[in-house]
């Protein structure tokens, strides 16, 4: 099984890309991630850049890192300048990083644009620098900038570059499609002809999403003879982003049988994507292949029976080689083959074909109203115990109030009052909260927590709000949508009426009933099973 070196370069490439930004704390918790997954290679950043990267290479010296390299960023020597003068070469040598990523130019319209110098002062540069970090004792990888358009533009001088950098010690020559153009016939054949000039140098791979091929150029530039890939987790990185390490790794280790990482923690890498979606703050993208929430989602009666009888019918891999699962989504479209599907995987039981019948109909009618069960597992469990009359509710509402005050100074307060019904008495609350939601929650919370403490747990991770017929207006209804958790599981609940704080109320509502239904459904299974026993 030949192996495939992998370099992350998400602390440096990726939080290039918009809207992210990497406290130092992000980065030692990111790289610590990265290791205990397998990367061999870690791009912490550029320590001649900012103090940032400067003290996050400081802390990093303290990591007693396992499987991964952590390398330092940075660029060639400036033009007319001795690189043992260069001080962002300095800055990697000084920073404690036994290997440093340094790119240089290959183009030559970068040469005479860019640096403004001759390509002979621009080969200078290259073998200059390589040569003085080789003298440090720092391995070299060589990030041939711009290689692709540079081998279009000059063949012949493209070629020269990474020489030079070979020559000089580099370790590496990471082919960069730094625009992120081309296309996979144009990464094949020039790494095919590049490999043939130098068949005896280890070439890399660095491509961008621009032309949305990053990961296609990346497979067929390995499969072209390339020993490194270089790219970030979930494809974050300036414009479209870099190549999508979450795609590329199972891509390359399950279906060509190339090594990048240890077998066994393939099965982490959902895991870590969603990991680092949490510390980069942002909303986890479901479609992304392999390790998002709607990777191996089935919604079509017909695909959902197919896979039920055999999975590769509708599956390229199994969901658990990435440590991802299998969805079945319940809509006005769905077969009697997602309802029961759909109950098997929530862990609950239906009687017989006259239920499931009925659920049907059930979650049409709702759709035709607005509501939406694809993302609301907790709601659509709900109405499911409902239609089969296995509910019992553990509150009833009686009233509920919101007021929203602002005053002269522009503070707003949101203030709500709760009356609710728990196991025959009447609980009255008042909390204020950051909005009118967050005091609602805030109230159902304080009504229920002496009867529930089990709700103590669970938070809120996702709110969003979507209008269902825009073509009414101010009169439209909404729909809430309303994501959960606890420190165990995730679970999605849905509220729609002409008035937001209505629909909230119905997703928060359902979110508490769900997390206090399944402990209940959990703990009648644990004395039913030692009753059989």
């Amino acid at each position: 099984m030949k192996k495939i070196l992998i370099l992350d370069a998400t602390l440096r490439d990726g939080s290039q890309g918009a809207g992210i930004s990497f406290s130092v704390e992000d980065k030692i918790k990111i790289t610590k991630a990265l290791d205990a997954f397998g990367t061999d290679y870690i791009e912490g950043g550029w320590p001649g850049s900012n103090p940032k990267d400067e003290l996050f290479f400081a802390q990093a010296k303290k990591l007693d890192l396992k499987s991964s390299k952590l390398a330092a960023f940075g660029s060639t020597r400036r033009k007319g300048c001795n690189a043992a003068e260069d001080k962002n070469l300095r800055a990697i040598a000084e920073s404690g990083a036994k290997t440093a990523c340094i790119f240089g130019k290959s183009w030559d319209l970068h040469v005479k644009v860019a640096l403004k110098t001759t390509k002979e002062e621009n080969l200078k540069m290259i073998s200059d620098s390589v040569s003085f970090l080789k003298s440090k004792k720092i391995e070299v990888i060589y990030d041939a900038e711009h290689f692709f358009d540079g081998y279009k533009s000059d063949k012949e001088y493209a070629l020269q570059t990474i020489k030079a950098a070979h020559d000089a010690g580099a370790s590496v020559i990471c082919l960069c499609e730094t625009n992120g153009g081309m296309l996979p016939s144009d990464i094949q054949n020039i790494v095919r002809e590049t490999r043939n000039v130098f068949p005896d140098m280890r070439l890399g791979i660095h491509t961008h999403n621009d032309s949305g091929c990053a990961v296609a150029n990346s497979i067929i530039a390995v499969e072209e003879g390339c020993i490194m890939v270089q790219g970030t987790m979930n494809g974050l990185g300036e414009r479209c982003g870099n190549a999508n390490l979450c795609s590329i790794i199972p891509a390359l280790q399950i279906k060509r049988g190339y090594s990048c990482v240890p077998k066994k923690n393939l099965e982490k890498l959902t895991e870590l994507s969603r990991y680092i979606d949490e510390i980069a703050n942002l909303i986890p993208n479901d479609a992304n292949p392999y390790v998002g929430r709607n990777a191996f989602a089935h919604k079509a009666g017909i695909h959902v029976s197919a896979v039920e009888r055999d999975s590769k019918t509708y599956e390229h891999i199994e969901p658990k080689l990435v440590g991802n699962e299998r969805r079945i989504l319940v809509s006005d479209l769905s077969g009697k083959s997602n309802v029961v599907s759909k109950a098997v995987e929530l862990e609950m039981g239906l009687g017989s074909a006259e239920d499931v019948n009925k659920i049907m109909n059930i979650v049409k009618e709702k759709e035709n109203e607005g509501y939406q069960y694809e993302d609301a597992d907790g709601s659509f469990y709900l109405l499911t115990k409902k239609a089969i009359e296995s509910f019992k509710p553990f509150f009833s509402l009686k009233s509920y109030r919101v007021a929203v005050e602002k005053d002269a100074a522009g503070n707003i307060v949101s203030e709500a009052t709760v009356k609710l019904d728990i196991k025959g008495k009447e609980e009255h609350t008042v909390a204020e909260g950051e909005g009118p939601v967050n005091a609602l929650d805030n109230c159902l919370r304080k009504a229920l927590i002496k009867y529930y403490p089990a709700i103590e747990d669970v938070f809120l991770t996702d709110f969003k709000v979507r209008v269902v017929n825009s073509d009414a207006n101010t009169a439209a209804k909404v729909r809430v949508l309303i994501e959960s958790s606890d420190s165990s599981k995730i679970w999605g609940t849905i509220g729609v009426n002409e008035n937001i704080i209505d629909a909230s109320w119905q997703a928060l509502s359902d979110s508490v009933e769900y997390k206090l239904i399944k402990g209940a459904d959990k703990n009648t299974q644990k004395k039913k099973t030692k009753r059989k026993k």
